[in-house]
């Protein structure tokens, strides 16, 4: 329902076979980049604010550009940057038409066999072309030059900072995406000038050294001595100059990738409904890159997988499964059904077992699956529901970019309803999202334009957990004051005359994070909620939320934190409900952010 800013999507193919063997196979020299255009366009939902793609011309003689880049700003992005790619496209694919014959054509890109996209949302804040992936790092040496995507967000980016300036380095913007580029901009440099003396020990001179360098990177010594600095969730891309392709996805895990490999290709996307529709392959086709592994190809083709970190306790990102990958793939489809079905009792006991009297829907659009698993839940016990398309969603109004009475009233027009949908003072209307996470929207459009109906009570259902806690690995959730269940605790507190835990909450997570990295192991933030039930916390988000001159009753029924591992067993990382971090730099993180609550927001005399 509330729309949330979130990790990024990647896309890269490498070909591995000339040029006139796709124009043979499938009529068309650009097969590389129409792949690249359809997978972005794929994975459009994971960025709107901005997209970048690049690329290398392995073939292009001294003199000529061969590493390229394009990027811009806004939901239109991938349109924009494929229509100005100087090459006749609109012939041979289902890509924007590309430049004309009167634009310099630049060759590289007609002749290009290593590909990177990327697509963009904010975690930051930070806007602007300069901000968009990739990055890019020149050099006159082709094995020099870098250029970086990824999703991710580093915990850690103050301490890679002061590691990169004690070296001598400076560089000219604070923020992970170009610390990252100079660091491993530099460790890449450090590989260039190690093989250039390896070669003069072998007695080559000239040209031969610069092709010795080319055929000799070891990208995966790069990567080790560059990732093992950072505390975040990532998968990184990246390709060079001199031909090296590659992927490395953070050792807990959290943020996913996929790939496929064969004769002809070797791609890698962010979501594996992507590879699987654009190359027509079942499931089973592709696999996922493992924590701490890297996928490499190197120049002349080749590919292998290389640990480049050790695996660290497993934490892959439940919120993916939830909430943002695409409900197209085979085991996300099934999991969201079962975090609907696996909510029918709960329901049942909001209803008081009125089957009867009670219309089911959903919020449009992602919590429609798990929708379908929550009416099948009543099927199975032999219930005979009654489904009616209640809410809609009228216009694309992006609520979150806004603040305060902006967003409110920005919220309030987002959804509308069907009118005579239920009978009035008779029917109960259970509602299903896919999460809650400000109330926002909530309060502002859903409950009201639900009053409106006059059922005879609301059940508002989340086919997630109450989310407790910021996320710190690439999803705008970083502020615990934008929370409604933290709200609601805070509350909860202050009228029990609890003040006490806030202010040992407080000087607890002071005292830790003051003591610098190596002692923050523990999350003093849970202590908030540990004197109250999920219950406590439901009663009071409907009374912060409940709008003025509401009349019918509201219940919350959240998904339990069991319900949601038996639903996904395969990705443990859940954080945003239970507060267990899976890194350091995420447990230092929330109780910064809890010392800046008390501080900026609560401004408690302490």
């Amino acid at each position: 329902m509330e729309q949330l800013k979130h990790e990024c999507g990647v896309a890269m193919i490498r070909l591995l076979k000339p040029l006139e063997y796709y124009e043979r196979k499938y009529g068309t020299r650009h097969y590389g980049l129409n792949k690249l255009y359809l997978m972005m366009e794929k994975q459009h939902n994971r960025g709107q604010e901005g997209a970048g793609i690049a690329c290398v011309n392995l073939d292009a003689p001294a003199g000529e550009e061969y590493m390229f880049r394009e990027r811009a700003e806004g939901k239109d992005a991938i349109t924009e940057i494929f229509k100005s790619i100087p090459v006749a496209t609109s012939k041979d694919s289902g890509i924007p038409d590309g430049g004309s014959s009167s634009r310099p054509c630049k060759g590289g890109w007609e002749g290009a066999s290593l590909f990177m996209g990327h697509l963009r949302y904010s975690t930051t804040g930070k806007h602007g072309l300069q901000y968009v992936h990739p990055f890019l790092r020149r050099n006159n040496w082709r094995a020099k030059n870098l250029c970086l995507c990824g999703n991710f967000n580093m915990t850690n980016i103050d301490e890679v900072f002061e590691f990169l300036t004690s070296q001598g380095q400076s560089p000219r913007i604070y923020g992970d995406s170009y610390i990252t580029l100079e660091l491993m901009g530099h460790r890449l440099d450090r590989e260039v000038e190690r093989l250039y003396a390896e070669a003069k020990l072998r007695g080559l001179e000239g040209i031969d050294i610069t092709r010795y360098i080319d055929d000799h990177v070891d990208i995966a010594n790069v990567l080790e001595t560059t990732m093992k600095y950072y505390d975040g969730g990532y998968v990184m891309c990246g390709l060079t100059g001199s031909g090296e392709l590659f992927a490395v996805r953070d050792p807990w895990g959290i943020r996913p990738a996929f790939y496929y490999k064969d004769d002809e290709v070797v791609v890698l996307a962010s979501e594996r409904p992507v590879i699987q529709t654009c190359f027509d392959l079942t499931a089973d086709d592709i696999h996922e890159l493992q924590p701490g592994e890297s996928l490499i190809v190197h120049r002349g083709g080749t590919h292998t997988m290389q640990q480049i970190l050790p695996s660290q306790t497993y934490g892959a990102c439940s919120f993916e499964r939830i909430y943002f990958s695409r409900g197209s793939d085979r085991d996300i489809y099934l999991e969201r059904k079962r975090l609907g079905e696996q909510l029918t009792p709960a329901i049942m006991k909001a209803i008081d077992n009125d089957v009867t009297h009670t219309v089911f829907s959903y919020i449009p659009n992602t919590a429609e699956v798990a929708f379908y698993g929550m009416t099948d839940g009543f099927r199975r016990l032999n219930h005979e529901v009654r489904i009616e398309k209640v809410v809609w969603k009228d216009i694309k109004l992006r609520t979150f970019i806004a603040e305060g009475a902006e967003r409110n009233d920005l919220a309030a027009h987002v959804y509308d309803i069907t009118y005579g949908s239920l009978r009035p003072f008779v029917d109960n209307i259970v509602m299903i999202d896919d999460s809650i996470v400000r109330g926002t929207t909530l309060k502002e459009s859903i409950f009201k334009i639900l009053d409106r109906l006059h059922p005879k009570k609301i059940v508002m259902v989340s086919s997630s957990p109450q989310i407790r806690y910021p996320d710190y690995y690439g999803i705008d959730m970083s502020r615990l004051e934008e929370l409604c269940a933290f709200r609601a605790a805070i509350a909860l507190i202050q009228e029990r005359g609890m003040q006490r835990l806030i202010a040992d909450t407080y000087h607890a997570c002071k005292a830790q994070v003051a003591q610098g990295k190596s002692s923050l192991l523990h999350n003093y933030v849970r202590e908030i909620y540990a004197p109250f039930t999920v219950e406590d916390i439901n009663r009071k988000i409907v009374d912060m939320l409940r709008p003025e001159g509401m009349q019918a009753p509201v219940e919350l029924v959240f998904q339990s934190i069991e319900g949601l591992h038996e639903a996904c067993p395969d990705h443990p990382g859940d954080w945003y409900f239970t507060g267990r971090y899976p890194t350091l730099g995420g447990v230092r993180m929330v109780n910064q952010a809890f010392v800046n609550y008390v501080e900026n927001v609560l401004k408690m005399q302490l």
